[in-house]
């Protein structure tokens, strides 16, 4: 697995900024919203002016909103979890991002004197599977699982809306829009599209994997996010979507008539979508590589088992594939040697399942083993961690009522900040809307 505009009626100093995320099969969101005058908020408050400089200056509130989502496709692997969902339970609990920067390499810092609220989204984005067929029979049972998933691995319904993507209509609606005002040469530019036509044959591929950067550009717009943190690698789908909004705002977000459509249909006359800039997220969570090749990523649609680490994979199983796995003949365990990236990604492992310990703690402890030493150690470590995991997967997943309500709460809450959008869309386009 591997994730859009809103309007929300604030007081004047009272914002947002959403922040939503992609990856080829994950996908994260940062909001705007449209707040009062500041004359209105100076008209409700009145102070002297010995006051106004004894008092401490009022903070800003700032609505960030986070969405983000994995393919259903598969079984959720160790890298989907160290590299997504861990880092999505740490953003809900803390608040805090990974370190990032913008495209000239200036790293994001918060504003000072603003207070920062924010709405968690967590979307198991099954559109994005179809682009690759998928067995009707299992394709529902692997939706509820990542949910499940999501839950086990410490998403709190209480703090995070999760929902399925196709249960809100206005993802597919909009991506239908925004493919009818986007040319067809922008997309025959897409890398990702290249590499995988060039593999599959581009005669057996489904005109979903060609426009499947305008769903992700979906996505992002539904919610409104000037800010979208990306890996490297989807860099190229973030300046789609940019090119997106600049075409569409202004073919039809400007002028007299567009005005007047906005007054007709009762929203305001801002350009329909936020142009998002680009975070590119640094290493935050542990990039895994495969356990075959460690120069190449932990992946679902590797047609070896053998080479991933499943999430709800039994002790044994885990066992046996650590114990399996490539390594090279070189004595010891070391990092960041480029000559030995199976050991590198090892390490990287055994740090990511062991969060309150240092790379210079692990490495005194494994200095003088070998591999033979490493490795059981290893399997123990990935065995622990995922445990408690696998344990509340197993009673989400049984109470399939709960299941089903968290994803209908959530699939409500996320429709009611896309409908907006969608319309501001449509008004722009000239459809007629309903009152």
């Amino acid at each position: 697995m591997k994730v859009s505009p809103i309007i929300v009626t604030m007081m004047a100093s009272l914002y947002s900024r959403p922040c939503l995320s992609f990856a080829p099969t994950l996908l994260s969101s940062m909001t705007r919203q449209y707040g009062a005058s500041t004359k209105l908020f100076a008209d409700a408050v009145t102070t002297t002016s010995e006051e106004a400089k004894a008092a401490p200056p009022k903070k800003k509130i700032r609505t960030r909103r986070i969405l983000s989502g994995v393919q259903p496709t598969g079984s959720l692997h160790l890298g989907n979890y160290l590299g997504a969902i861990k880092q999505w339970v740490e953003f809900q609990n803390t608040g805090e991002f990974a370190s990032a920067e913008n495209l000239e390499g200036e790293e994001f810092k918060e504003e000072e004197n603003v207070e920062v609220v924010n709405e968690n989204f967590f979307c198991v984005v099954d559109l994005h599977a179809i682009t690759v067929p998928q067995d009707p029979g299992d394709l529902e049972e692997a939706t509820l699982a990542s949910a499940a998933l999501y839950i086990a691995a410490g998403i709190d319904p209480k703090k995070s809306k999760v929902f399925v993507q196709s249960h809100v209509s206005a993802h597919s609606e909009l991506a239908w829009l925004l493919n009818c005002a986007t040319p067809m040469n922008w997309l025959e530019r897409m890398i990702q599209f290249k590499d995988k036509a060039s593999k599959a044959g581009t005669s057996s591929v489904g005109v979903g994997l060609f426009t499947y950067p305008i769903l992700m550009a979906a996505d992002i717009l539904l919610y409104q996010a000037d800010r979208v943190p990306v890996g490297e690698d989807q860099r190229q789908h973030l300046e789609l979507a940019r090119d997106i909004v600049r075409r569409f705002n202004s073919e039809y977000c400007k002028g007299g008539a567009y005005k007047k459509r906005c007054k007709k249909a009762g929203i305001p006359s801002y350009p329909a979508f936020t142009e998002p800039e680009a975070m590119i997220v640094k290493a935050g969570g542990a990039r895994v590589m495969s356990l075959a090749d460690g120069t190449n990523k932990m992946s679902k649609s590797d047609p070896a088992d053998g080479s991933r680490i499943n999430v709800l994979d039994p002790p044994k199983v885990i066992r046996d594939k650590i114990k399996r796995c490539k390594t090279d003949a070189l004595p010891g365990v070391e990092w960041d040697n480029p000559e030995r990236p199976e050991s590198t990604n090892l390490l990287n492992i055994y740090l990511a399942v062991q969060p309150d310990r240092t790379r210079e703690d692990i490495l005194e402890e494994v200095k003088d083993m070998k591999w033979g030493d490493f490795k059981p150690v290893l399997a123990e470590a990935v065995v622990a961690h995922l445990e408690p995991i696998q344990k509340r997967y197993a009673e989400v997943r049984a109470d399939e009522d709960y299941l089903r309500s968290v994803l209908k709460e959530g699939a409500d809450a996320a429709d009611e900040i896309a409908q907006k959008t969608l319309k501001a869309a449509k008004v722009s386009m000239g459809f007629s809307v309903p009152k």
